[in-house]
Protein backbone atom coordinates (compact mmCIF):
# COMPACT_ATOMS: atom_id res chain seq x y z
CA UNK A 1 0.00 0.00 0.00
CA UNK A 2 3.01 1.80 0.25
CA UNK A 3 1.46 3.76 3.90
CA UNK A 4 0.84 3.23 7.58
CA UNK A 5 -3.27 3.80 6.52
CA UNK A 6 -5.51 4.59 4.35
CA UNK A 7 -8.90 5.67 3.71
CA UNK A 8 -11.19 3.21 1.09
CA UNK A 9 -14.06 5.41 0.20
CA UNK A 10 -17.04 2.67 -1.20
CA UNK A 11 -19.06 4.40 -4.16
CA UNK A 12 -22.73 2.96 -4.54
CA UNK A 13 -23.15 2.04 -8.23
CA UNK A 14 -26.82 2.64 -7.45
CA UNK A 15 -26.63 6.14 -6.30
CA UNK A 16 -22.98 7.34 -7.82
CA UNK A 17 -23.25 9.07 -11.22
CA UNK A 18 -27.53 8.28 -10.97
CA UNK A 19 -28.14 12.40 -11.56
CA UNK A 20 -29.51 14.81 -8.86
CA UNK A 21 -32.81 13.93 -10.08
CA UNK A 22 -35.62 15.52 -12.56
CA UNK A 23 -34.71 15.84 -16.10
CA UNK A 24 -31.31 17.97 -15.42
CA UNK A 25 -29.62 14.42 -13.82
CA UNK A 26 -27.95 11.80 -15.82
CA UNK A 27 -30.25 9.30 -18.25
CA UNK A 28 -30.66 5.98 -16.22
CA UNK A 29 -27.73 4.03 -16.88
CA UNK A 30 -25.45 6.19 -17.99
CA UNK A 31 -21.91 6.69 -15.63
CA UNK A 32 -23.47 4.61 -12.81
CA UNK A 33 -20.43 4.52 -10.02
CA UNK A 34 -18.56 6.95 -11.47
CA UNK A 35 -17.83 10.18 -9.69
CA UNK A 36 -17.26 14.06 -11.33
CA UNK A 37 -14.19 15.92 -10.67
CA UNK A 38 -15.70 17.91 -8.67
CA UNK A 39 -17.47 15.03 -6.41
CA UNK A 40 -14.02 13.74 -5.91
CA UNK A 41 -12.49 17.32 -5.00
CA UNK A 42 -15.21 18.06 -2.74
CA UNK A 43 -14.66 14.07 -1.16
CA UNK A 44 -11.03 15.05 -0.89
CA UNK A 45 -12.03 18.46 0.52
CA UNK A 46 -13.57 16.41 3.51
CA UNK A 47 -11.19 14.14 4.09
CA UNK A 48 -8.59 16.84 4.80
CA UNK A 49 -10.36 18.64 7.19
CA UNK A 50 -11.01 15.82 8.78
CA UNK A 51 -7.61 14.45 8.92
CA UNK A 52 -6.01 17.75 9.67
CA UNK A 53 -3.71 18.08 6.99
CA UNK A 54 -1.82 20.36 5.67
CA UNK A 55 -0.53 19.14 2.12
CA UNK A 56 -2.20 16.83 -0.51
CA UNK A 57 -0.58 15.20 -3.44
CA UNK A 58 -2.27 13.64 -6.49
CA UNK A 59 -2.10 12.81 -9.45
CA UNK A 60 -2.24 15.39 -12.88
CA UNK A 61 -5.01 14.02 -14.34
CA UNK A 62 -7.71 10.53 -14.50
CA UNK A 63 -6.62 8.33 -16.98
CA UNK A 64 -9.94 7.31 -17.75
CA UNK A 65 -12.13 10.25 -18.87
CA UNK A 66 -8.31 12.28 -18.80
CA UNK A 67 -9.54 15.28 -16.38
CA UNK A 68 -7.30 17.68 -15.19
CA UNK A 69 -9.63 19.63 -12.74
CA UNK A 70 -9.91 17.60 -9.14
CA UNK A 71 -6.61 19.22 -7.87
CA UNK A 72 -7.48 22.64 -8.84
CA UNK A 73 -11.03 21.95 -7.74
CA UNK A 74 -9.34 20.88 -4.39
CA UNK A 75 -7.21 23.97 -3.79
CA UNK A 76 -10.12 26.00 -4.75
CA UNK A 77 -12.71 24.43 -2.34
CA UNK A 78 -9.79 24.43 0.29
CA UNK A 79 -8.77 27.74 -0.74
CA UNK A 80 -4.81 26.81 -0.55
CA UNK A 81 -1.81 27.39 -2.92
CA UNK A 82 -1.56 25.02 -6.07
CA UNK A 83 1.08 23.44 -7.80
CA UNK A 84 0.17 21.28 -11.40
CA UNK A 85 2.24 19.04 -13.17
CA UNK A 86 5.04 18.78 -10.83
CA UNK A 87 8.31 16.89 -11.91
CA UNK A 88 9.97 17.85 -8.68
CA UNK A 89 9.22 18.79 -4.93
CA UNK A 90 11.41 20.22 -2.36
CA UNK A 91 10.97 21.42 1.41
CA UNK A 92 12.49 24.44 2.61
CA UNK A 93 12.25 26.05 6.04
CA UNK A 94 11.03 29.70 5.98
CA UNK A 95 12.40 32.45 8.17
CA UNK A 96 8.31 34.00 8.95
CA UNK A 97 6.68 31.35 10.67
CA UNK A 98 3.50 32.77 10.44
CA UNK A 99 3.40 33.06 7.00
CA UNK A 100 1.50 30.19 5.49
CA UNK A 101 -1.91 29.87 8.22
CA UNK A 102 -4.98 28.32 7.28
CA UNK A 103 -6.46 24.95 7.68
CA UNK A 104 -4.10 23.07 9.21
CA UNK A 105 -1.44 25.30 9.33
CA UNK A 106 2.27 25.39 7.76
CA UNK A 107 4.17 24.89 10.47
CA UNK A 108 6.90 27.19 9.33
CA UNK A 109 7.83 25.58 5.82
CA UNK A 110 7.82 26.68 2.07
CA UNK A 111 7.26 23.78 -0.47
CA UNK A 112 9.38 24.61 -3.91
CA UNK A 113 7.64 22.66 -6.76
CA UNK A 114 9.88 22.49 -10.30
CA UNK A 115 7.13 21.76 -13.24
CA UNK A 116 7.46 21.27 -17.11
CA UNK A 117 5.79 23.77 -19.31
CA UNK A 118 5.93 24.32 -23.16
CA UNK A 119 9.59 26.19 -23.16
CA UNK A 120 11.14 24.16 -20.40
CA UNK A 121 10.76 23.91 -16.49
CA UNK A 122 9.05 26.55 -14.07
CA UNK A 123 9.56 26.46 -10.35
CA UNK A 124 6.92 28.27 -7.76
CA UNK A 125 7.24 28.36 -4.47
CA UNK A 126 4.50 28.53 -1.68
CA UNK A 127 3.96 28.11 2.40
CA UNK A 128 1.92 25.58 3.46
CA UNK A 129 -0.64 24.33 3.45
CA UNK A 130 -0.97 23.71 -0.80
CA UNK A 131 -2.41 20.90 -3.50
CA UNK A 132 0.24 19.70 -5.75
CA UNK A 133 -0.37 17.81 -8.55
CA UNK A 134 2.01 15.18 -10.26
CA UNK A 135 3.64 14.39 -13.46
CA UNK A 136 5.11 11.46 -14.81
CA UNK A 137 9.21 12.03 -13.98
CA UNK A 138 8.31 12.79 -10.51
CA UNK A 139 9.68 9.79 -9.49
CA UNK A 140 9.77 6.10 -10.32
CA UNK A 141 7.16 2.98 -9.39
CA UNK A 142 8.77 0.52 -7.16
CA UNK A 143 8.65 -2.84 -7.51
CA UNK A 144 6.25 -4.36 -5.15
CA UNK A 145 8.19 -7.39 -3.75
CA UNK A 146 5.79 -10.69 -2.29
CA UNK A 147 7.01 -9.79 1.05
CA UNK A 148 5.90 -6.10 0.96
CA UNK A 149 2.43 -7.42 -0.41
CA UNK A 150 2.22 -9.46 2.18
CA UNK A 151 2.86 -6.55 4.89
CA UNK A 152 0.61 -4.07 3.17
CA UNK A 153 -2.02 -6.56 3.80
CA UNK A 154 -1.89 -5.93 7.53
CA UNK A 155 -1.96 -2.57 7.06
CA UNK A 156 -5.12 -0.62 8.42
CA UNK A 157 -7.85 -0.03 5.82
CA UNK A 158 -10.53 2.46 7.27
CA UNK A 159 -13.93 2.27 4.47
CA UNK A 160 -16.35 4.79 4.68
CA UNK A 161 -19.15 5.98 2.28
CA UNK A 162 -19.70 9.04 0.57
CA UNK A 163 -22.48 9.90 2.93
CA UNK A 164 -19.59 9.57 6.20
CA UNK A 165 -18.73 13.07 4.88
CA UNK A 166 -21.70 14.56 3.96
CA UNK A 167 -20.48 14.65 -0.27
CA UNK A 168 -23.63 14.82 -2.55
CA UNK A 169 -22.25 12.05 -5.86
CA UNK A 170 -24.50 13.15 -8.35
CA UNK A 171 -23.92 13.68 -11.83
CA UNK A 172 -23.93 17.46 -13.17
CA UNK A 173 -22.69 17.32 -16.48
CA UNK A 174 -24.23 15.23 -19.40
CA UNK A 175 -22.80 13.80 -22.49
CA UNK A 176 -24.91 15.52 -25.76
CA UNK A 177 -22.45 14.15 -27.99
CA UNK A 178 -19.58 12.39 -28.96
CA UNK A 179 -18.06 12.63 -32.91
CA UNK A 180 -15.18 12.43 -34.77
CA UNK A 181 -13.30 15.96 -35.99
CA UNK A 182 -13.54 16.57 -39.68
CA UNK A 183 -11.38 14.63 -42.12
CA UNK A 184 -8.09 16.88 -42.83
CA UNK A 185 -7.48 18.43 -46.39
CA UNK A 186 -4.73 17.11 -48.20
CA UNK A 187 -2.00 19.49 -48.71
CA UNK A 188 -0.43 21.44 -51.91
CA UNK A 189 3.36 21.62 -52.81
CA UNK A 190 4.78 24.91 -54.14
CA UNK A 191 7.82 25.47 -56.16
CA UNK A 192 9.54 27.84 -54.43
CA UNK A 193 9.08 30.26 -51.74
CA UNK A 194 7.40 33.09 -54.22
CA UNK A 195 4.74 30.37 -54.79
CA UNK A 196 4.53 29.83 -51.05
CA UNK A 197 3.66 33.68 -50.34
CA UNK A 198 1.43 33.38 -52.94
CA UNK A 199 -0.36 30.55 -51.81
CA UNK A 200 -0.70 31.91 -48.41
CA UNK A 201 -1.84 35.01 -49.40
CA UNK A 202 -4.75 33.06 -51.09
CA UNK A 203 -5.66 31.36 -48.21
CA UNK A 204 -5.82 34.41 -46.50
CA UNK A 205 -2.99 33.98 -43.80
CA UNK A 206 -1.01 37.09 -44.61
Amino acid sequence: MGADRAIHVEIDPNKAGGGGGGEEGAAEGEGQGELEPLGVAKLLAQVVKAEERNLVILGKQAIDDDSNQTGQMLAGLLGWGQATQASEIAFEQQEDKDDGGGQGGGGGWKVRVTKEVDGGVETVRSPLPMVVTTDLRLNEPRYASLPNIMKAKKKKLEKKALADYGVDGGRRLRVVKVEEPPPRKGGGKVEDVDGMISKLKELGAI
